[in-house]
């Protein structure tokens, strides 16, 4: 957590240069990964998904079921994400947590070889179990075909190809291509001050990542019959994107991206019903009410507004498109966000603002942190 230690000042220059991020926001991904590898934290996951600490500790009750004994599931191997900064990490520290032995694909930055190595240093006993190495994509078939359980992170297509390469008793943890989007009430709404707190909460959820992450926030419906309306709230969330923008610079634009951003704004333009949100360059873009028969963009710094009566009208939208929730931002307290949230699957909701900064015990991708990393043995009777 030291921003000045000096091996993280390594790894941030090092993710810095992969990704393309700032350094701001480099700097927020590692305070939020690292702020959340707590001793009590990681214990308390342990043991709510366990029923006890050490695995291996003998026979006990387990979740309410007696005579059951946790064992390492043995050889893991994690798969680091080419986007989400160290998304590898919880994963390790979960399988180091059941006794396995753990190896990861690192990425070009070498941050989990340099968390690793700090690690071992303060851990002597784990360095025999933890080991980083970068792989290229055409050996990590036949390295990963001998392991227990892999663990890997990509979009849908990446993860059937790597399954397929798997032992049929290997245990697959994979966490595929989700998309976020956010929900505000009418009665969320209710004046002024309440709704730019909102779109500030937005715009980082929103400028976080360059919406590479499936917690990047991809897409927003806004109810209609608040006492602010839909059009002036996407005034006050263009206005918090430039700020936020400012806290958190942009990656360098490349061209492509920024030529598509502005043919979107082109396109929202010629239609007389769309009103836009954006500047010159077309640094950002947001287009209220864009036709519901178009998916979300998935572009930096660029969303569409969509305004509702109801949130059946959000659940239909993602039908429609086939999309799957990570997670669901969203503003006001009502029980038909939970049901939204269950019918798209999502694996969590959460306040706006902290869509990309989940808790180190919610279920990523909808799945435990260390109950996958064990085998569950015992006599019921």
């Amino acid at each position: 957590m030291d921003a000045e230690f000096e091996p993280r000042v390594r790894a941030r220059e090092a993710a810095c240069a992969r990704t393309g991020y700032s350094r701001a926001v480099v700097e927020y991904a590692f305070d939020r990964l690292f702020g959340e590898l707590r001793g009590d934290a990681i214990e308390a996951i342990v043991v709510d998904e366990l029923g006890c600490f050490d695995v291996l500790d003998g026979f006990t009750a387990v979740n309410g079921r007696p005579n059951v004994r946790t064992i390492p599931i043995g050889r893991v191997c994690i798969i680091s994400s080419r986007t989400t900064i160290g998304v590898a990490i919880p994963a390790a520290v979960f399988a180091m947590c059941a006794k396995c032995n753990v190896l990861v694909k690192d990425r070009e930055d070498r941050l989990v070889a340099s968390f690793f190595k700090t690690l071992a240093e303060e851990l002597p006993d784990l360095k025999e179990r933890i080991s980083a190495r970068s792989w290229s994509g055409a050996a990590s078939g036949a390295e990963i075909a001998t392991y227990d359980a892999v663990v890997a992170f990509g979009d849908d297509a990446t993860l059937a190809e790597i399954a397929s390469q798997l032992r049929v008793s290997t245990r697959f943890i994979g966490y595929g291509s989700k998309a976020s989007a956010g929900y505000v009430t009418r009665e969320s709404l209710s004046h002024e001050e309440a709704a730019r707190s909102i779109a500030r909460g937005a715009a980082l959820d929103l400028t976080l990542y360059e919406a590479e992450g499936c917690l990047s926030l991809h897409t927003l419906f806004v109810e209609n019959g608040g006492a602010i309306s839909v059009q002036r709230f996407a005034a006050l969330l263009a206005e918090a994107l430039r700020e936020s923008a400012r806290q958190f610079p942009p990656a360098i634009a490349d061209a492509t991206t920024a030529a598509r951003r502005a043919a979107a704004r082109d396109l929202a333009l010629f239609r007389s019903s769309a009103a836009i949100h954006s500047d010159r360059g077309a640094g950002y873009l947001i287009v209220l009410d864009p036709p519901f028969e178009e998916p979300p963009l998935f572009l930096p710094q660029t969303i569409g507004v969509r305004a509702v009566d109801d949130s059946a009208r959000a659940a239909d939208y993602f039908a429609r498109h086939g999309i799957t929730l990570e997670g669901l931002a969203v503003a006001g307290e009502r029980i038909d966000l939970l049901e939204l949230a269950a019918t798209c699957k999502a694996a969590r909701v959460a306040p706006f603002g902290t869509l990309q900064a989940p808790p180190l015990g919610a279920f990523y991708g909808g799945r435990p942190r260390i109950a996958e990393f064990v085998r569950w043995l015992g006599d019921e009777t």
